[in-house]
C-alpha cells in the first residue's frame, strides 16, 4: 500500500525531487520561451511556452481547464467568450472530458462553439472515463461531434486511481484497444492517462503502454499526502511525457482567499470528503508558480470568469523559477491545510 507522507520520512521527497525532477526542471524552464528582457515597458508580455514532451508541440505554460464555467449547463454567455478570450490571450491548450457537465457534455459544446472556428489555434485534449473499448469508441464519436472536429489532439483515459482501473482498461476489450484502434484511424494524434488518487496505478499503466501524455495533480500541498512528485513525475520526466498538471488549487481550498462554504454544503458535494472549517493558507501567485516550478509542460485551471483567466495568464507570464527553499517553504504553509487541498485523495475506492 503506498504510504502517505506523514508515514516516510519529512525530505524524503524532497530528496527524490531534487535529486530526479529537480534537474529535470531546471532543463526544461531552460527550454521555455520567456518574455524578451528588452521588450518595451508597455508591451504585454508573451505567454512563455514549453515542449509538451515528445509529442513536438510547444504548450502555453497556463492552459484552460474545462470545468468551472465551462461546465455549467446553459451557461454559453460566459463560457463561449472566455474560450475565445483564452485563445486570443495565447493560451494554446484546451483541456475537457466526455463527464464534464454531466450527461449533456455541456464542457464540450461550449469548446466545439470555438472550435468551429479557432480549431487550428488549440491543441485540444479529451477523455474516456468509460473502462471498455466499446463504450470508449461511443464516447469519441460523440466527442468528435461535440467539439466539431475530426480528431483529437489527446485522447486520455480518465481518472486512474486504483489498480482495478489499471486491470480493467488493459484487459481484452479495454479502453487501451479504444484508444490505440483510435490513434491508428487517425482520430486521435496522441495518447494519454490522468489521475489525481495514487501515483502507484498510473506508474503501473505507464510501464505497460507508452503514453505520449499525463494529466497528474500537482500543488504545493502534494508532498503531505500519497505524494505524486516522489517518484510518478520523476518517471514521467523519464519517459519524456508531456506532463500537464492540474488541481494547483484543490478547487480553491488551497487558496487563502477561499470562503468554506456551509458544512451542510461541503457534505453533499464532491470536496466534502474533507470538511474544511477555514481557508487555505497561499495566494493563488505562490499556487501556480509552485506548480510551475516542478517539472510539468504547462498546468490546466478552470475558470469562473474572464478576469479570473486574465489574472492567471498574467501570473503565468510573470513566471519565474522558484527556488528548493522557496517550495519548502510554501509547502509548510500548506500543511495544515493540505487534506483539505487534497481532498480527492482521501476517497474511499476498491
Amino acid at each position: 500500500m503506498t504510504s502517505t507522507h506523514d508515514d516516510a520520512p519529512p525530505d524524503r521527497s524532497r530528496r527524490e525531487f531534487i535529486r530526479t525532477g529537480g534537474a529535470a526542471t531546471a532543463a526544461l524552464l531552460a527550454g521555455a520561451v520567456w518574455p524578451q528582457a528588452d521588450a518595451p515597458a508597455a508591451a504585454p508580455a508573451a505567454m512563455p511556452t514549453r515542449p509538451l514532451g515528445r509529442t513536438g508541440h510547444r504548450v502555453s505554460v497556463f492552459s484552460l481547464g474545462g470545468q468551472s464555467a465551462i461546465e455549467r449547463p446553459n451557461n454559453d454567455a460566459v463560457a463561449v467568450p472566455l474560450i475565445d478570450r483564452a485563445l486570443d490571450l495565447g493560451v494554446n491548450y484546451i483541456d475537457t472530458s466526455s463527464i464534464y457537465g454531466g450527461p449533456d457534455r455541456w464542457s464540450e459544446r461550449y469548446i466545439g462553439q470555438v472550435m468551429k472556428r479557432r480549431r487550428a489555434e488549440a491543441f485540444l485534449a479529451s477523455k474516456t472515463k468509460e473502462r471498455t473499448r466499446d463504450g470508449s469508441l461511443r464516447m469519441i464519436e460523440q466527442s468528435l461531434k461535440l467539439l466539431n472536429t475530426d480528431h483529437l489532439d489527446l485522447w486520455q483515459l480518465h481518472d486512474i486511481g486504483t489498480q482495478a482501473d489499471v486491470e480493467q482498461v488493459f484487459a481484452k476489450g479495454g479502453a487501451v484497444e479504444a484508444l490505440l484502434e483510435a490513434r491508428d484511424q487517425k482520430l486521435v494524434r496522441f495518447l494519454g492517462l490522468t489521475g489525481h488518487h495514487r501515483p502507484d496505478p498510473l506508474m503501473e499503466a505507464m510501464r505497460r503502454l507508452p503514453f505520449d501524455c499525463i494529466l497528474l495533480a500537482v500543488s504545493a500541498a502534494d508532498v503531505h499526502h500519497y505524494s505524486f512528485q516522489e517518484r510518478l513525475l520523476p518517471m514521467a520526466v523519464e519517459q519524456r511525457m508531456g506532463i500537464i498538471g492540474m488541481k494547483v488549487t484543490g478547487r480553491g481550498r488551497i487558496l487563502s482567499t477561499w470562503t468554506p462554504p456551509p458544512v451542510e454544503q461541503q457534505r453533499r458535494s464532491w470536496e466534502g470528503v474533507v470538511i474544511a472549517s477555514g481557508p487555505g493558507t497561499i495566494g493563488i501567485r505562490d499556487a501556480l508558480h509552485y506548480a510551475l516550478s516542478t517539472p510539468v509542460s504547462t498546468v490546466i485551471v478552470g475558470c469562473d470568469s474572464i478576469a479570473q483567466l486574465e489574472e492567471n495568464v498574467k501570473l503565468a507570464r510573470e513566471f519565474t523559477p522558484l527556488t528548493r527553499d522557496q517550495m519548502a517553504a510554501l509547502e509548510a504553509r500548506t500543511a495544515p491545510v493540505a487534506k483539505q487541498a487534497l481532498f480527492f485523495r482521501f476517497f474511499e475506492r476498491a
